[in-house]
């Protein structure tokens, strides 16, 4: 069973394809197969980012596509950077210098109010238009330093207080064990199957 990865992000399709080999499910990346194309984010939202990037591939290859969006949400910050997460300190900026944004913008914010959340849209869609949508969430709080040198993204700078450590410090598969993709994937993992299988 094949679906195609709407993402080139090479840190989410590890995520992706470790909890999804257990289904036997192969998810080659879209661009294996040829769709090379950028997808505007347009969408306000997380899911609307998501179903975008999924129809759109879908369409394109002729096959189920499987696309995320995901981002952070700080409280201190009104809900920033949400969905412009990925281009929080400007487009091409690197994961250290979003990093080293959040952290001046958090500087004056106390412990107790740090409190910050990754989110995670997956949308399925097959070419035949029809969806599927799961929703994963990882509650934690902004570090006052980064800490950690695994994982990729905000991971070094989300921590998890029960824990005392960083998303960045923990092994891939307790990150996958916990994160919000993880969880936005095992949502949809009792019906993805059957979800694929099926036509209109």
């Amino acid at each position: 069973m094949r679906l195609v990865l709407a993402s080139a992000n090479p840190g989410k399709r590890r995520e992706i394809e470790a909890l999804l080999a257990p289904l036997g499910i192969a998810a080659p990346t879209a661009a294996e197969l040829g769709f090379t194309e950028e997808v505007a984010e347009t969408g306000t939202t997380f899911e609307e980012n998501a179903l975008l990037k999924a129809r759109t591939v879908a369409a394109a290859l002729g096959l189920p596509a499987l696309a995320d969006d995901s981002g952070l949400v700080v409280e201190a910050l009104g809900g920033a950077p949400g969905v412009l997460s990925a281009r929080y300190a400007g487009e091409g900026a690197t994961d250290a210098e979003r990093n080293a944004k959040l952290l001046r913008e958090m500087a004056s914010v106390p412990a107790e109010k740090r409190g910050a959340a990754f989110v995670c849209v997956m949308a399925c869609v097959r070419p035949d238009g029809a969806a599927l949508i799961g929703q994963g969430r990882l509650e934690g709080r902004i570090a006052l330093a980064p800490r950690g040198e695994n994982g990729f993204g905000y991971d070094p700078v989300f921590e998890l207080p029960e824990r005392g450590l960083t998303v960045a410090m923990l092994e891939a598969a307790e990150k996958n064990a916990i994160s919000h993709r993880g969880r936005a994937l095992r949502d949809l993992v009792p019906r993805i199957k059957v979800f694929l299988q099926e036509k209109k």
